[in-house]
């Protein structure tokens, strides 16, 4: 009898051709557009949580316990040498970088804004986060003259490449001190706070301008995988502020909780069009057929088989507009993980906010077993008001 019901409901599931065809159609379509945005508004996210570790804090940073309140040169790591040797030799460390940054006044001829110069050294920010991706213009060449300016400070300084520039500020003995350079690159991370005010000096010079020994360090930024790595280093360096990313960066901790919210209310809007498109085509498939119900009920079939077979109809239906949905949505997110969305019409305007003028999408599993489960539920629950009208039927 239940071979019978599933070759009914087959049959009758696709009776009526282009009507099923097309809410199959409207089921794929919704879907695949909701993949793509979904795997889009993460793929913004997760770009911008990336690119904020590679540039600054990696997964965890090391400071004095007052400079992140003072953001005095008196108060930096002292023995960060030391450390950075000790954090290497760990096998959950995967690469380490010591900054030393000094707050002041970057200055041309004919104008002036608030800077933070951070003194590096190019080859370990290459192994900590591929620093040679942020260069916009020009070439990473740091020498005692050299600079690297953020890309928003150059825009509001009107610099260009081998522009002069003038920084300004006070040293270790509190002294005020100016140092003339001029423009190697422009870099851009797409991390507001270092592209609007960083200018990247040679560590070395930055530590000699501002009479500071070879072993301190404002900050000791890492990168690791690790998830325990950041209590084990809070417990070990007690007298030292050990922050998490997320510590140091709470707005994208938000941004996400936003994103994921957002997910959700495209994803029930999504599924709520998908309800009501089968609750439609089911109910008008039902009417069509009263008096086929009527005679099954009239020769003695049971109620609980009718129900089955209208269960299984819904399903074909919503299963095969998911098999379509989901190949149509798998392929544009991997074109869109590949290639990304070329917004570069906007790059200034998306630049200011952290983002990219190319977006690019990420895909997870998650999105299709939870969509999946989803078109099911909604097939089933859209023909509860038509099962109704059947079993009130006489």
């Amino acid at each position: 009898m239940y071979r019978l019901i599933i070759k009914l409901a087959f049959k009758n599931a696709f009776l009526r051709l282009k009507r099923a065809l097309l809410l199959v159609m409207m089921i794929a379509v919704s879907m695949s557009m909701m993949l793509a945005l979904q795997g889009l508004y993460d793929g913004m996210t997760l770009s911008m949580v990336e690119k904020s570790k590679r540039s600054d804090s990696g997964e965890i940073s090391i400071y004095d316990k007052e400079y992140r309140v003072s953001k005095a040169l008196k108060d930096n790591v002292p023995n960060a040498r030391e450390i950075q040797e000790k954090l290497l030799a760990n096998a959950e460390v995967k690469a380490v970088a010591l900054r030393l940054k000094a707050e002041g006044l970057v200055s041309t001829a004919r104008k002036f804004a608030f800077a933070t110069a951070i003194g590096i050294e190019l080859q370990e920010e290459e192994l900590f986060g591929k620093f040679s991706e942020f260069a916009k213009q020009g070439e990473l060449r740091l020498d005692k003259r050299g600079v690297l300016v953020g890309s928003e400070l150059a825009k509001t300084l009107k610099l260009k490449l081998g522009s002069k520039l003038v920084f300004s500020t006070q040293d270790v003995k509190g002294e005020i001190n100016a140092i003339s350079m001029r423009v190697r690159a422009i870099i851009q991370t797409n991390n507001v706070l270092l592209d609007s005010n960083a200018l990247y000096i040679k560590r070395s010079a930055l530590r000699e301008f501002l009479g500071l020994s070879s072993d301190e360090a404002t900050q000791i930024a890492i990168r690791t995988d690790s998830q325990t790595l950041h209590a084990k280093l809070k417990e070990e360096y007690k007298e030292l502020d050990v922050k998490s990313f997320l510590e140091l960066y709470p707005m994208l901790k938000q941004m996400q909780e936003i994103m994921t919210i957002f997910n959700s209310v495209t994803f029930f809007i999504v599924m709520a069009v998908v309800f009501i498109g089968i609750m439609g085509v089911m109910y008008v498939s039902i009417l069509d057929r009263i008096r086929e119900f009527g005679i099954m009920r009239s020769i003695g079939m049971a109620y609980s088989l009718i129900r089955a077979q209208i269960f299984l109809e819904a399903l074909f239906v919503g299963l095969l507009g998911y098999a379509l949905g989901a190949i149509l949505g798998f392929l544009m997110l991997y074109y869109l993980e590949n290639h990304g969305l070329d917004l570069s019409e906007f790059a200034d305007g998306l630049e200011s906010f952290g983002y990219s003028a190319i977006l690019y999408a990420t895909i997870k599993t998650s999105y299709f077993y939870t969509t999946f489960v989803a078109i099911a539920a909604a097939s089933i629950l859209s023909v509860l008001l038509p099962l109704l009208k059947i079993k009130n039927m006489n």
